[in-house]
Order: structure tokens, then sequence, then C-alpha cells
């Protein structure tokens, strides 16, 4: 079997939607040598987001582009799927995101690598029972990554989602607001912070807040791409991007 001349260790498809601008250079950030990324895009449009009904819209647009998405990347023959959205893998649920991502995985023939699964290894590390998660999204989304992580053993005993007004403008919160809100969030009762959203860009934020406050903060797209290295056996271990590469 030839081998590619970049990515000969293992050629990563990662599919996002199209209004997402933080995922690709932070994925770009994580990758190894011998490790190529190669993304495609879900159309969406930059919606307009005001309340549970449209947020809800926006998460069946991305639905009803995806498999078009990952089918281009095929194209490409990767040898692995990942996922660079997240709302959509936490609905309904751990089991109802488990069947979603089998379906994926057996429509494209590849593993996968989703956010709420890697969020949930990561934690299983940690050995972090009681979460504090920060979101970009409205209360309906919210509720469903609280019953994921219920789901898989965690307490939510807190929650804070932004309502960002549109896809694009998930990516325009400043440092200063999302710092403002973790130090809200902080308590004795919280063992872990969670950071999900895609376009949250909070990757070197969450490795400065793990050492100021001294406990583990779990980056969505940090984890994500853990996880696909990881599952790839590709066990690189490298510094500047928080814990998980560095020590696991």
């Amino acid at each position: 079997m030839s081998k590619d001349a970049r990515g000969w260790r293992s050629k990563f498809a990662v599919v996002a939607p199209s209004t997402n601008t933080i995922v690709q250079p932070d994925m770009d950030d994580f990758r190894v040598r011998g490790v190529t990324n190669h993304f495609g895009r879900i159309y969406i449009p930059n919606m307009k987001v005001k309340n549970d009904d449209e947020f809800v819209a926006l998460v069946q647009a991305i639905g009803a582009t995806l498999y078009d998405a990952v089918d281009r990347c095929m194209t490409a023959q990767p040898d692995y799927l990942v996922m660079g959205m997240s709302a959509l893998m936490f609905w309904d649920g751990r089991a109802a995101s488990e069947r979603r991502m089998q379906e994926l995985s057996d429509h494209c023939g590849l593993q996968v690598s989703a956010g709420s699964f890697a969020c949930e290894s990561a934690l299983n590390l940690t050995g972090a029972k009681r979460i504090a998660v920060i979101s970009p999204y409205f209360p309906v989304s919210d509720k469903n990554v609280t019953l994921f992580f219920q789901d898989c053993g965690f307490e939510v005993v807190r929650f804070r989602g932004l309502k960002c007004s549109s896809p694009v403008a998930i990516a325009q919160v400043p440092e200063a607001t999302l710092r403002t809100h973790i130090a809200e969030m902080d308590g004795d009762d919280v063992d872990a912070f969670v950071q999900v959203g895609t376009n949250l860009s909070m990757c070197e934020l969450c490795t400065e807040l793990e050492v100021e406050y001294g406990k583990p903060f779990i980056a969505i797209n940090a984890a994500t791409y853990w996880h696909a290295l990881r599952a790839m056996k590709i066990y690189d271990q490298f510094s500047g991007h928080g814990p998980l590469f560095e020590k696991h």
C-alpha cells in the first residue's frame, strides 16, 4: 500500500460548518509530523439565532448536509474522520449520539472522533465527577449537552450558555467575557470545567486557566484531536497545548 507523501502516518478528514473559523486553525495547531488534516465544509448560512426554535433549525441545517461534506472528504481516501462540530453529537443523550456516530461511521467506512465522546474520555482521565460546562448555545442545546454528560456518569453542577446570536458570532466572544463567566461558575463543588462548541475559541485559554485554577479544563477541539490521534495509535506527546497532549 502506498503512503501519502505528507500524511504517511494518517490522513484525517475533518468536517465542520462552513461558518466555523476556529476549529480548522485549532486542529492545525495540534497536527504532528506525518499527519495531515483535510477539511470538508458543511454548508449552512450564517443564520440569526434568537431563541431555541431557531437554534434547533441551525442544528437541523447542519445535519441536512453533513453527509455531503463527508462524501467530498472521502474522495481523498482519508484514514479517519474527525467531527469538527459538536451540537449534533450531544443531541438526545449518549445512547442516541452513539447510534448517530455509528451510522456516520457505517456510511463512510471509517472510525470517527466526536467532541462529545472525546470530552467524556478526557474527563475520565482526570477522575472528575462534578463538572461545570460553558457553551455558545441556547438552552435547548444546553439541556442536551447536560443529558449527555449525565448519561456518562457526571454531575453537571453549573452550566453557562452564551446564547450567541449567529454561528459566526460564536468565534467573536472576547476572552475577557469567557474569563468572567469561568470565575462566576467556579466553586468547591466543581472538579473540572468543560467547554463545548467547536467555534468557541478556548483551547489556549483553557491551558492557561488550568494552571490558574488548579483544575482540569477540557477544550472540545483539543479533546477531539487528541482522541483521534490516540485512536490511530499515534502517541506523540508535546507541550504548549495542555495536559492531554503532554501527558496522555
